[in-house]
């Protein structure tokens, strides 16, 4: 399965152009699923189309869990909420994008589209699932339920469930759930896809953008430049805004790899004939790498060197601290948690360095942990 996750400056045509690309390739005899959570521009005929609502969501999982934590509630003598006293609160709209997303992949489409939020809401969403895991293993490590067999001796004594009971299992629930999450966005055959008019804004927006994806190991496929004037034009005005339009075009080229040009309609797009001259062609039949990091070992002085992609870092922005067996990355605007490899786990961070955007932290093999030589 290849998902293609689409995401970029707010109001440049992304949820069209993930249209766009998953009535192109269901046309072309693939079976194609898109996720969305915004009104489309025509039937997509021949796409499995999943809507995203993040108010019912809200609501349904809301009330679920008071169903499940019902006797520890009732033993504090809470009052129960009904569902149309409900609101969403903020973050509800992330959870229910990730819960949409677990659903429609484990339908295994041959490719699912999904449309994101724009891009800096896309990338806490997208982070979400690792973080919220290991906030879990933190708070509710798994191995502290070695006492388990005692709890329904300790729940008849107290003529209650015990509450830690339905806790666990609660959060055992939320971590398959997430697991299932992170495993379609870590999967090699997902890919992110940023849209955007070129435009100074845009340009910056499509930077950051790119230097998140690196910082979460995501892999970028393609920028799709939407809504690009005719470059033959009798109108000054309108050639001063084709001039412009142009020379970001030309930088766009330059710092990505894979530019995908798209034409302006004229209006906005209307039914399914308009999303086919929108499409950017064929899905490519394998997805690029993720800028995960890559353990090299260096003979000559015997140091590992984790080096990590971060296209466009720049070093006053970017921290780096050992935790344990974990390094916290702080890039910009971004900060990620990244577990050490088992093999640099036994190793000191001697130094790190930034390099043409890739980021070189080195380790030394500490002598009391490595098994020492006959």
């Amino acid at each position: 399965m290849r998902t293609v996750l689409v995401t970029g400056p707010g109001g440049a045509g992304r949820s069209t152009i993930a249209a766009a690309t998953a009535l192109a390739e269901a046309r072309r005899g693939i079976r194609v699923t898109l996720l969305t959570a915004d009104r489309l521009p025509g039937e997509l005929a021949g796409v499995a189309v999943r809507r995203i609502d993040s108010a019912a969501h809200f609501r349904a999982e809301l009330l679920a869990f008071q169903d499940r934590a019902s006797a520890a509630l009732d033993l504090l003598g809470a009052s129960r909420l009904d569902a149309e006293e409900l609101t969403e609160l903020p973050g509800a709209e992330q959870l229910a994008l990730l819960s949409a997303l677990r659903e429609a992949a484990a339908d295994r489409p041959d490719l699912l589209v999904v449309d994101l939020p724009p891009a800096d809401r896309a990338l806490a969403a997208l982070a979400l699932p690792e973080q919220l895991r290991r906030y879990l293993r933190r708070l509710l490590p798994p191995e502290r339920q070695a006492a388990r067999s005692l709890r329904p001796v300790l729940a008849q004594l107290a003529g209650v469930p015990m509450p830690a009971q339905w806790l666990y299992e609660t959060a055992a629930r939320w971590d398959l759930e997430l697991a299932a999450v992170q495993a379609v966005v870590e999967d090699p055959g997902t890919t992110v896809r940023l849209v955007a008019e070129p435009g100074p804004a845009a340009a910056e927006t499509l930077r950051t953008a790119r230097l998140g994806l690196a910082v979460h190991g995501l892999a970028l496929d393609a920028v799709v430049a939407n809504r690009l004037l005719p470059i033959e034009t009798p109108d000054p005005w309108l050639a001063g805004l084709v001039a412009q339009q142009r020379k970001h075009l030309d930088e766009l080229a330059q710092e990505f790899p894979v530019v995908r040009e798209v034409a302006h309609l004229g209006r906005d797009p209307r039914g399914d004939d308009d999303l086919e001259h929108l499409a950017t062609g064929p899905e490519p039949d394998a997805a690029p790498a993720p800028a995960r990091p890559v353990e090299d070992r260096l003979a000559e002085d015997g140091v590992l060197v984790w080096r990590l992609p971060l296209p466009g870092a720049v070093k006053d922005g970017l921290a780096l601290v050992r935790r344990g067996d974990e390094l916290l990355l702080t890039v910009g605007p971004f900060r990620r948690i990244v577990p050490l490899p088992s093999a640099l786990r036994r190793c000191t961070v001697t130094g790190a360095g930034l390099s043409d955007g890739v980021l070189d932290i080195r380790f030394t093999p500490d002598p009391e942990l490595w098994p020492r030589g006959r």
